[in-house]
């Protein structure tokens, strides 16, 4: 979907994450922390244990060394069907229902007490909530008189210069079309704020959705959905026929002009430096010069015009496309994007096509599911900060920033003994591994929101000013130093990331818990799970995108030439491994798309395979500690498998093979186990069974 109507977008290189659903003082803890709750019961029953590892569930009929992603996760899986209201599910999706099931519980007390001081976060988020969930008045306005401001200039337009004027008012509130337009740090010197324009304009997944026979339905079904959200909003039928017709030729040629999600993370394809005079020339139809003084920045030198082909077929279009294409194509995407927070009957079509056609989900979620969701889009760090009040303890803050101290040594003891590394770039490996910085848990630093206007009249009057109040804080950004302590994700996402222009690595409150990080659960449990995602993250910062990075985040070469070659070879090796793997519909997964992850994976395990033992010999070696019958190094990796417990709805597990830039579950589970010999020795396999890689088809990286 377009991004109008929700929170803005940042480059996808970024954030590195390791699932797919963004300090100074490591040990302080929340203000006014409690000790942690049980969420609310609203969600899954019996949550907490469902997402344990358990030997009830291991499938003991298949053999670990034949398919051990079988062996962990085929029985739970079969047990455990996708809920109607959901694409996918697994460990991701349980911990972010108990997520929700908790933020559930924190706004509706908010709704129980409504005196909050005006501004407080209690205010923003209690009033927000509360808009959303009053359903009575959402259905009671007609989406027509919702919609008259924002359709008004649409029918304004006259001229390819008012097309310019149109979207340079629309990106000053949040809400621009065609392309997208955010603040990030500059490549070429990370401690500073930009501006960057990239591609966007298209409602499906990728280009190829535009043009491929085999997405020809979905191609009849998104026309069909734009005809039908133009009659709902009084567009006779024979009218809203032709005008859908005017914004698929209108996507198709944007598509045309995109990049794939390959390309897109090509480095030399997220950064295109230009001086303003050097844009406007670019684009002789569209000035950049206004449209920064429309975003209310000042003095401006350049930004990244990203992916300069797009920008130049999208200034062809605004002369060549008539001017009435271009209206339908803004009416269009302004009524899709606002559709899912107005009446219900718009609300429904917008989940039929994006949700059940794209998705394969069966039904919609409740709407107090989807208020959190745009709450959390909106404001999500005002809730966060109520969130880890009640359920994130300073006992498990100080815990989780030792698992990362133990991290951080065993990374940088693989580094230090890497054999096919020179000691030159060893050294530049070392300096950015000091640099790195954890985040656990919360901010130290709390955004201030200030001047937001939230109140419990209108649900959609709400939107529209967070959007405009989170714009103006992203514009509010260019020209100044990067503040290093701002957080990229809410503390209640279930998540975690890497940013390689800030070179640090986030761990948010919610992912803290049960199956990844348990403080009473025994070692390999916590190393298995939060201990190979924590290294999974850091090597992120050596990955094939990372590595181009310096360690204060500027994109620079580091690397003597032998060792990139030796790095390239060994990389290319993991994504013919991946390439290999077959997903849904007998599709390939795509191992240049999936590289950074897969790379990622493969060095977290590592390094948390190592860091488990370096603990165990601290303790003295001790006699290893069974449990179920397994030993320590099964349950290490048997707790990785269960971390990629996922199903996926056919129509959603093709999306994510053609966008995800994360390989599907089941070959994660795999994927990296296979190509350690510790995994072969806990489970006694031999060379030749399909778990493992030995000799030329081993690949070893970091």
């Amino acid at each position: 979907m377009n991004t109008r109507f929700h929170k803005p977008l940042s480059l996808a290189v970024l954030v590195a994450l390791v699932g797919c659903t963004q300090q100074p003082d490591q040990t302080a803890s929340a203000p006014g922390a409690k000790p942690a709750k049980a969420p609310h019961a609203e969600a899954t029953a019996d949550l907490g244990a469902a997402s344990t590892l358990k030997a009830s569930d291991i499938d003991t009929s298949i053999k670990p060394c034949d398919d051990f992603h079988g062996f962990v996760d085929k029985k739970w899986l079969a047990a455990n069907p996708i809920p109607s209201d959901r694409s996918s599910w697994g460990t991701f999706e349980m911990l972010d229902e108990r997520s929700l099931a908790a933020q559930k519980g924190i706004v509706e007390d908010l709704l129980k007490n409504n005196g909050a001081a005006a501004g407080s976060v209690e205010q923003l988020v209690g009033d927000f909530y509360a808009s959303g969930m009053d359903e009575k008045k959402i259905n009671g306005t007609p989406a027509i008189d919702t919609l008259k401001p924002y359709l008004a200039p649409i029918d304004a337009i006259k001229t390819p210069d008012d097309i310019a004027a149109y979207l340079r008012d629309s990106f000053s509130k949040g809400q621009g079309d065609v392309f997208a337009f955010f603040s990030s740090s500059d490549q070429k010197d990370a401690m500073k704020m930009i501006g960057y324009a990239v591609q966007g304009g298209t409602n499906l997944p990728t280009k190829d959705y535009y043009t491929d026979p085999q997405y020809k339905a979905i191609r009849d079904a998104y026309v069909a959905h734009v005809a039908k959200i133009l009659e709902l909003t009084g567009t006779p039928e024979a009218d809203a026929k032709q005008q859908a017709d005017a914004v698929m030729r209108i996507e198709t040629r944007l598509a045309a002009a995109s990049l794939n999600p390959t390309e897109q993370r090509d480095l030399d394809n997220q950064y295109h430096w230009e001086s303003m005079a050097e844009a406007d020339k670019a684009t002789p139809h569209f000035s950049w010069e206004k449209l920064f003084e429309a975003e209310g920045v000042k003095g401006a030198e350049g930004f990244s015009l990203t992916m300069p082909k797009f920008f130049a077929e999208f200034d062809k279009m605004l002369s060549e496309v008539p001017v009435k294409d271009w209206q339908a194509f803004f009416r269009a995407h302004t009524i899709d994007a606002a559709s899912p927070f107005l009446n219900d009957e718009l609300a429904a079509e917008n989940f039929n096509f994006y949700g059940k056609t794209l998705q394969g989900t069966a039904e919609d979620q409740p709407r107090w599911k989807r208020v959190l969701n745009n709450l959390n889009n909106q404001e999500g760090e005002a809730l966060g900060q109520l969130y880890v009040k009640q359920y994130f303890t300073p006992e498990s803050k100080a815990a989780a920033v030792q698992l990362v101290n133990n991290l951080r040594d065993s990374l940088k003891v693989r580094i230090q003994n890497l054999a096919w590394m020179s000691d030159a770039t060893k050294k530049k490996a070392i300096d950015k591994w000091d640099a790195l910085v954890p985040k656990i848990g919360y901010p130290d630093k709390w955004r201030d929101w200030t001047g937001l206007k939230i109140g419990r009249d209108s649900y959609f009057d709400n939107l529209v000013a967070a959007i405009k109040f989170n714009n103006d804080w992203q514009m509010g950004k260019i020209g100044k130093p990067k503040d290093r302590s701002e957080w990229g994700m809410t503390p209640q996402t279930v998540n975690a990331q890497y940013d390689p222009t800030n070179n640090d690595i986030t761990f948010p409150a919610a992912i803290l818990q049960p199956p990844f990080f348990d403080a009473k659960a025994d070692d390999a449990l916590n190393y298995g799970g939060i201990g190979a995602v924590i290294g999974h993250e850091m090597t992120h910062g050596y990955d094939d995108q990372g590595a181009q990075y310096d360690p204060q985040g500027n994109r620079k070469d580091w690397w003597t030439a032998e060792d990139k070659k030796g790095f390239e070879a060994r990389t290319g090796k993991l994504a013919d491994q991946f390439s290999g793997y077959v997903g849904a519909g007998g599709k390939h997964v795509n191992g240049k798309l999936t590289l950074g992850e897969n790379i990622a994976d493969l060095g977290g395990i590592n390094i948390s395979f190592d860091a488990l033992h370096a603990a165990e010999a601290k303790e003295g070696n001790k006699p290893d500690p069974k449990i179920d019958g397994y030993t320590q190094d099964q349950r290490f990796f048997m707790n990785w498998a269960n971390v990629w417990r996922r199903s996926f709805k056919p129509a959603e597990a093709d999306r994510r093979l053609n966008v995800d830039p994360h390989s599907p579950a089941n070959f994660r589970a795999i994927g990296a186990p296979s190509n350690m010999p510790g995994f072969a020795k806990a489970f006694e396999c031999k060379s030749g069974d399909p778990m493992v890689r030995d000799g030329d088809k081993q690949v070893v990286i970091w």
